[in-house]
This record gives C-alpha cells, structure tokens and sequence, in this order.
C-alpha cells in the first residue's frame, strides 16, 4: 500500500483523543469563519469533550470511522441507526450524522471515499436509504451530496451555541 493511500478504521475507546482532535479541527475549519467564536466555542464545549464523544462511542447504533491518508488522520465519520438517528420517523434508513476532510486534504476524494464506505455499509445492512442534515450555506458540500445522487426532502433546526440555523434533510433511496 501507498504511504499516501487511504483507509478507513473504526474508531473505538481508544480512538477517543484523534475523535476528538479532528472533530475540532475539522468542524472549526468547516464553519469558523461563518459563527461567532462565542458560538463556536459553546458548540466545540458542548458537542465535542471527551465524555460527550464517549457517550456518543458507546450509544447503541451509533458508529465513528476514522480516515487516514497514509498514517496521517484526514477526516472522520459518524453514522447513526434506529434510535441513536438525530430526526425520529426514519425507518430502515441509516443518517451520516457527520462526514468531515481536513482542509489540507480534501479535493484528493477522501469525502468520496468516506462516502462510498457509508453506502457499503446501509447496502450490507440492507437499509433503504441513507440521510443527513447539511447547513443551507454550505453550497459546496451541498453540491457534493447532489452529484451523489441525494436529494433535498426537508429541513430542520440546528443550533451552533445561541444560533438558530437551517440545515437540509438530503437523502439518497438504495433500492
């Protein structure tokens, strides 16, 4: 294998601290330039300390995946069935909850790639479908999702500290 070549890993207990490291890097390249830090923060606080992370490892049918370019960490997932799915009413569909690049890696198809692993496993699984919640402005990700082939079926509220935002339901069928 390539030392540049990318691989995917579960991630379990003791992956908390890279969980945690690129959950904040990613998420704060992502959207810092658009928040307060005051939001920011609260949210990083709130969603990403290590016993939030570890209470997400361990709630049943949830699941984190880990991407590595070579050895180095480039991005993650986060997948979420049944009860753990952050919208209720979605039967036999699995929600990519979160999907983050870093910044330094993206336009080398690691989104792609964390994608297609996602798929494999609602096809395995045999779910009908597969679902996210996406920031209205964030055209280029939205853009990503629609060239692979998900559709906008609603919206909802997501809070970022005191900010009440839109994002949009995308889902893609599987049968």
């Amino acid at each position: 294998m390539p030392a540049h070549a990318p691989h995917i890993q579960r991630a379990g207990v003791d992956e908390l601290e890279a969980l945690q490291t690129i959950s904040v890097r990613t998420f704060t390249e992502t959207f810092a330039a658009y928040n307060t830090s005051e939001d920011m923060q609260q949210y990083l606080d709130q969603n990403f300390s290590r016993s939030r992370l570890l209470e997400e490892l361990n709630t049943a049918g949830s699941s984190f995946y880990l991407m590595y370019s070579g050895t180095e960490l480039a991005g993650y997932m986060k997948l979420n069935s049944g009860t753990a799915q952050t919208v209720t009413g979605k039967q036999h569909a699995i929600e990519i909850e979160r999907i983050y690049v870093l910044q330094a890696f993206q336009g080398h198809k690691l989104g792609k790639t964390l994608l297609s692993h996602a798929l494999s496993i609602a096809r395995e699984k045999n779910y009908n479908s597969v679902w996210l919640g996406v920031w209205e402005h964030n055209t280029k990700a939205i853009g990503f999702y629609e060239y692979n082939g998900f559709i906008k079926t609603g919206s909802h509220e997501f809070i970022l500290g005191s900010d009440v935002q839109t994002d949009y339901l995308m889902e893609k069928q599987l049968n």
